[in-house]
């Protein structure tokens, strides 16, 4: 039995709930004794609050004895939260030795949210320190193991949070996604990770404002899931100057209304950057064939043209590293404690010149939104490969596999958001969903994107293919 709740959906969990089938107690504690038993060769806990979580569950189980109607949707719901969201009172160390100790006094406005929403906190997940790797180890935590293969990467910088959600500790997890660090861990995990519109989720206090391309998120096993998570977080905020409007809708309604009949779907499985594993692509073909063939959409290849993604990251972010961490760094009593690519990244930044920067941020950027703006106004969605490879062995000092499809790689460390990178730029929400296995039994990834604000259309998107092609009920064997 503690194994089948391991794995049950939040929108399950919450029904039996109701029914009184279930008790918040009986499952977070079945989620502790989990936790407990497998994290330990997993690692994707840097702090947990099991005992905070009992006592939040006890309360949720006398509203629901008492027969309310009225619980809140996640009331007794357990999650986990990526360690570079702020929890007051509970420890955040942005996977860094600097802030072992660090415990907030402000909530992140999506815990804030969710919480309000009645969702138990199991604990902060791991990521690579100040989230600045596409892979998640850190001096302080270590590395985070696959758990579909220990040997393997999450991914990063969500990678905790993608382990804990593919290893049954939990059915939500809170993600946060500038190059793909939502996307990347949950295709290497088999699970559902979404970048929303920007200005659809706050992410304050943990950004600089008028930073627009970052993004907090939900992490799942389900895209129903996915869906009610964002119905709960989304919304705009007074101290985000991108806001998107909308409140309260619906997403999860909105996901299962409709088909995809007449939907024009464009397919383009390296973004014009190869190259990518011959199995990752024949997984995004073969998912091409599920929407045309099976559920009506109609599907078209398309060229899109982008300036190179990693030259681009790191005329990009490098600088706006180096912004947000140079002066922290500098007055640290211990600067080496920083990770050795945290710290060579940043004298890569210093190389960059203003005009450099300008450059990208401004006339590459515009190219960017241009290239994607080009395909959405002809489909409504498109489609492609979330990795250029399925999750690969732990890298050591390179960071990442020097080599994809036998060809080689600029950027190693980086190489694994090569896919995602660009559509975070041009603001477009963008899903990724499970789409398949390599012959190892490793997850592949599939992105689906659409147009500015539709992202109940992504949603809608992604659960017609997971209806068409489940995947929840393959478990990795801990």
């Amino acid at each position: 039995m503690d194994h089948d709740i391991a794995f049950m959906s939040a929108i399950e969990l919450a029904r039996e709930y109701r029914s009184r089938k279930l008790s918040p107690v009986e499952v977070v504690d079945a989620l502790i004794t989990r936790i407990e038993e497998h994290n330990p060769k997993i690692n994707a806990f840097v702090t947990t609050t099991f005992e905070a979580a009992r006592e939040d569950a006890r309360r949720a189980e006398q509203v629901f004895a008492g027969g309310s109607d009225d619980a809140p949707p996640l009331l007794g719901i357990p999650l986990t939260i990526k360690d570079l969201t702020p929890t007051a009172g509970v420890r955040t160390t942005y996977g860094s030795l600097h802030f072992a100790d660090h415990v907030p006094t402000e909530d992140g406005v999506i815990w804030a949210r969710l919480k309000a929403a009645g969702a138990v906190l199991l604990g902060k997940t791991t990521t690579p320190e100040f989230g600045g790797h596409s892979v998640t180890e850190s001096p302080l935590t270590g590395v985070t193991n696959n758990p579909w293969d220990l040997a393997r990467t999450t991914g990063g910088s969500s990678g905790g949070a993608a382990a804990a959600i593919a290893a049954g500790f939990g059915p939500l997890a809170v993600g946060s996604d500038g190059g793909g660090s939502i996307r990347v861990p949950s295709s290497y995990c088999g699970v559902v990770g979404l970048k929303a519109s920007i200005g659809r989720i706050p992410r304050y206090p943990e950004a600089q404002a008028f930073e627009s391309v970052g993004a907090v998120g939900p992490m799942t096993r389900t895209v129903a899931d996915n869906a009610l998570m964002l119905s709960v977080v989304a919304g705009p905020h007074s101290r985000e100057p991108y806001s998107l409007m909308e409140s309260g809708v619906d997403y999860l309604a909105l996901a299962q209304t409709g088909s995809l009949a007449g939907v024009r779907v464009a397919v383009s499985p390296e973004l014009g950057n190869p190259p990518i594993q011959s199995c990752v692509r024949e997984a995004v073909l073969a998912a091409a064939g599920v929407f045309g063939a099976e559920l009506g959409a109609v599907v078209s290849p398309v060229d899109v043209h982008l300036p190179d993604p990693m030259e681009y990251f790191v005329k990009w972010w490098g600088p706006i590293i180096a912004a947000g961490m140079g002066e922290l760094v500098d007055h640290m009593s211990e600067p080496e404690l920083t990770h050795p690519l945290i710290r060579s990244f940043m004298k890569r930044a210093d190389g960059v010149s203003a005009k450099e920067f300008a450059h990208t941020a401004f006339t590459e950027r515009q190219q960017i939104h241009e290239a994607f703006a080009s395909v959405f106004d002809d489909h409504e969605l498109l489609i492609w490969a979330t990795t250029p490879t399925t999750a690969f062995p732990h890298p050591g000092p390179a960071g990442g596999p020097l080599t994809v499809a036998g060809a080689e790689v600029s950027e190693p460390a980086f190489d694994n958001q090569r896919l995602t990178e660009a559509i975070s730029h041009a603001g477009y929400p963008a899903i990724s969903i499970p789409c398949g296995f390599d012959a190892d039994g490793l997850p592949i990834g599939l992105q689906i994107a659409g147009r500015h604000g539709q992202d109940a259309t992504v949603l809608r998107a992604a659960l017609a293919f997971e209806s068409a092609r489940p995947w929840a009920h393959r478990r990795p064997a801990l």
